[in-house]
């Protein structure tokens, strides 16, 4: 269509050429609160356990219930998303956030206080925590859509890669402030008090600044991790012909896990999903015991929080370094990202002091840096444009099935033979490589095929 010509009346969708930037903001803002606030959390749990004196399976027992309303609901979300409209399902998503860490703190708080027996403590704790998995679950698969429903093909990287590096840039930030935001009054329950707050500075921006859409159509743009819209579809930039199934009113077909194209995929996804939830559910709880700071959990939250803030950041230099200047594709990302993993896992589970457990648990992350992003963008390139929605929603779906059980189960290992759990880490790593080099397609030839069903 010429841009000079007369412009009809608008669509009930219309589909904008672009997203203002004070907008990207705002989508940028719903993200990074979300993550920030989360990685927060991780960083001052195991010492909230240690303070309430429970053993620390139970504290990764906590986040099951939270994170299987996530497998569950997460779908769900992507798909009201494309009737209901990607600004109602944010608010809804921000909504479950806040409510989540707001009751969580005010437990947290009257737990540590004394006031709440422990065991009660963690049940309430589960039951607030689910709110998040239940109802935050729609934020992220909206953002998503929003983009790639409103940016052209030629735009569309850039705008991917923006809200990308908005959850990158919450990992690194939560860990970074949790020990700021351990304040006398409130002790190690501020960070969850804070990020409420935040969330609903953010909630009535979005309110009030993003425009009221009502979607007719499904989201149509990747929802892979940015670096790869250069790298793993080069094509894609050059085409700019995004009205092209504006007009098709074919239904599309429910997007199945057992789909025979994302089969192997999903296999690779839950495999190294549940290693990295697994390393990550351990974490806390080795630097507490290796660095002997079980007796101070508030020394012990700042050491946590510095291992994760340089795990973080290890993953933002694979995801918006490594992989666009060695130009990766989805498989080969995903077989060196679990390969640099089991040697990361090795490294810091044989160290004794904050330093080499650092620098171990920074390649282990660089490495699970490269994997996600793999993983995400050949789920992507493994179904049609007009599926995009549907697997935005498959795929953190994916993603969160990995936090039903296997923290606390690598906990459990960890509490028996710290090198039980360690090794299982290992050989789930492993495995993934197996998987990738037996049955994942080449990225040149996943590549193409995306590019003709295109």
């Amino acid at each position: 269509m010429r841009e000079d010509a007369p412009q009809p009346p608008p669509p009930p969708v219309p589909m904008a050429r672009h997203i203002p930037p004070a907008r990207m903001a705002l989508l940028f803002m719903v993200m990074l609160v979300t993550a920030a606030g989360n990685t927060a959390m991780q960083s001052v749990m195991p010492s909230i356990g240690t303070e309430l004196g429970v053993a620390d399976v139970w504290i990764s027992l906590a986040y099951t219930w939270s994170a299987l309303l996530w497998v569950i609901c997460a779908p769900m979300w992507a798909r009201r998303s494309d009737h209901r409209g990607r600004k109602a399902m944010m608010a809804i998503g921000l909504i479950g956030f806040i409510a989540s860490f707001a009751l969580c703190g005010m437990v947290l708080w009257f737990g540590l206080a004394g006031a709440l027996p422990a065991l009660w403590t963690l049940l309430l704790f589960a039951a607030a925590r689910s709110l998040y998995g239940g109802f935050g679950s729609a934020a992220p698969p909206a953002v998503q859509a929003y983009v790639a429903s409103r940016t052209p093909r030629a735009e569309r990287t850039q705008a991917m890669a923006v809200i990308a590096s908005s959850f990158g840039l919450g990992t690194v930030i939560g860990p970074a402030l949790a020990p700021l935001l351990v304040f006398p009054t409130t002790g190690l329950v501020g960070p969850f008090l804070v990020f409420a707050i935040i969330g609903i500075v953010v909630l009535i921006a979005l309110r009030l600044r993003l425009p009221d859409d009502a979607p007719s159509y499904a989201a149509r743009g990747s929802v892979t991790a940015a670096p790869f819209s250069a790298s793993a579809n080069p094509g894609m930039g050059k085409d700019t012909s995004d009205d092209e199934d504006s007009n098709d009113t074919t239904p599309i077909p429910h997007l199945r896990w057992g789909d025979v194209r994302l089969r192997p995929w999903m296999v690779s996804g839950l495999l190294g999903g549940h290693a990295q939830a697994m390393t990550l559910g351990i974490i806390g709880f080795f630097i507490l015991d290796r660095l002997h700071l079980r007796a101070d959990p508030g020394a012990g939250a700042s050491s946590i929080g510095i291992v994760l803030m340089c795990g973080a950041g290890a993953t933002l230099l694979a995801q918006w370094g490594l992989i666009p200047m060695l130009r990766l594709g989805p498989r080969a990302s995903t077989m060196w990202g679990m390969a640099l993993a089991t040697a990361g896992v090795i490294i810091f589970a044989a160290a004794d002091t904050l330093q080499p457990i650092t620098l171990g648990f920074s390649i282990a992350s660089l490495g699970y840096g490269l994997y996600r992003p793999g993983f995400t963008a050949g789920a992507s390139l493994a179904v049609t444009r007009r599926e995009q929605g549907q697997i935005g929603g498959v795929v953190a779906s994916v993603n969160g099935a990995a936090y039903v059980i296997a923290p606390a189960i690598g906990v459990w290992l960890y509490g028996h033979h710290q090198w039980l759990g360690f090794t299982t880490i290992c050989a789930l790593c492993l495995s993934v490589f197996v998987v990738g080099w037996r049955w994942l397609e080449p990225d040149a030839i996943l590549e193409a095929r995306h590019e003709e069903a295109d």
